[in-house]
């Protein structure tokens, strides 16, 4: 909650309510006295405040750079130096696009600021030119072959080698950092000078390619209801049987190749509404469309999971559906760090039900706290893909 609401005020979008509520719940947990259920009330209350710092941030982007919209995004490389903007700060990216522009260096994504594309005011630079690689976790690998500057915003280092060949090039800001980098932090107007950062780039070779073609989102809600009428006809005429949210974050171990594996079975009428770091381990499959829609909807960064409720609560309205669980929408979502929580107690908060995560549960769900979420709101694991399909897609 606190990251996302730091991200909506470095636009200048603030809510004195969000941080009263934190500032009483940090209370309420450090109370040793209080019992379960007053715990538990601030639980789902973080939960509905969740909701409300999702909006903020949400309309913090929105009326910055624009409504997000379907775009193809370039994952191979240009002949011109470049250099890799990592995390989930869209102020820091425009920042960057702007002192960068006709310099003959070249601005790529990396990992969470893949949605940056979608933004009309932040496509509009035509030297960003792409996205370049993957999740956070294969970072050494791909920053190795990237061989210009690296820019983290905002968390998800991984700690390099030793030797790693790119240690020398890389900078943080806000609340990231690490041991060695340079941190490069805001003037007393809020913006961040990246003249060191463009200097080294020039110095540089162009990024080394390692795979080619586009990728398709920017199905944040705004462009999602402007396809609705044919997304409706669609579910009526039985083209489309169900949607599954498939947000959160992505990582290393193999368990999570459940995730691509549950993709590549889904029956071709089901369509996946992703957000997070987890749609890497199927966006660039070719999973096809149903009547010109895409089979994969990018809404956008973790945050963006946000659009997924609006659009639930939407298509509630529109189908006349007594309750959000009567839709014809699973949640499967993959759990990794904080943010996958407060976006699931968001949800939670908005009374959804029979959310599948994993590949495994979260540290904090001891078993007292599993039987509240499995008795309350029929919360639950994944089992196999084949199990799994049965039981989220019938």
């Amino acid at each position: 909650m606190a990251a996302y609401y730091e991200h909506a005020s470095r636009l200048g979008y603030e809510q004195q309510d969000i941080i009263d509520f934190m500032c009483e719940a940090l209370s309420t947990i450090a109370d040793p006295d209080a019992d379960l259920q007053t715990l538990l009330n601030t639980v789902l209350a973080t939960g509905k405040y969740g909701v409300d710092v999702m909006a903020l941030l949400d309309r913090a982007n929105t009326s910055s750079y624009g409504n997000p919209e379907i775009t193809q995004v370039n994952i191979g490389v240009g002949t011109r130096p470049g250099i890799l903007i990592s995390g989930h700060d869209l102020h820091d990216i425009e920042d960057l696009l702007k002192q960068t522009e006709g310099t003959g260096i070249d601005v790529y994504t990396h990992g969470e600021m893949l949605p940056a594309h979608y933004y009309p005011q932040l496509k509009k630079y035509k030297h960003l030119v792409g996205n370049y690689g993957n999740a956070w976790w294969k970072q050494k690998e791909e920053f190795a072959t990237f061989n210009g500057p690296i820019v983290f915003t905002t968390n998800c280092i991984v700690p390099p080698a030793p030797n790693a060949v790119y240690k020398d090039r890389v900078f943080t800001m806000n609340s990231t950092g690490y041991p060695g980098w340079k941190h490069i932090e805001a003037g007393t107007d809020g913006h961040k000078d990246f003249s060191e950062v463009i200097a080294l780039a020039k110095t540089c070779d162009a990024p080394t390619e390692i795979e080619t073609g586009h990728i398709v989102g920017g199905f944040a809600h705004n462009q999602v209801f402007a396809l609705a009428d044919k997304i409706v006809e669609a579910v009526k005429r039985g083209d489309i049987r169900k949607f599954v949210v498939m947000g959160g974050c992505d990582g290393r171990m193999k368990s999570r190749n459940y995730y691509t594996e549950f993709a590549q079975q889904l029956p071709k009428d089901v369509v996946i509404l992703t957000s997070g770091c987890a749609k890497f381990k199927y966006n660039k499959l070719n999973l096809g469309d149903i009547n010109g829609i895409p089979r994969v909807l990018d809404a956008g960064q973790c945050n963006d999971s946000y659009s997924w409720a609006v659009v639930a609560l939407k298509l509630k309205e529109i189908f006349g559906a007594a309750d959000i669980n009567d839709l014809p929408i699973a949640f499967n979502i993959a759990w990794y760090e904080q943010k996958a929580v407060i976006v699931l107690l968001a949800l939670l908060s908005l009374g959804v039900k029979n959310i599948h995560i994993g590949p495994t549960l979260p540290a904090f769900v001891s078993p007292a706290v599993l039987k509240v979420l499995v008795e309350q709101f029929g919360l639950g694991g994944i089992t196999t893909v084949e199990e799994d399909l049965k039981t989220m897609i019938g």
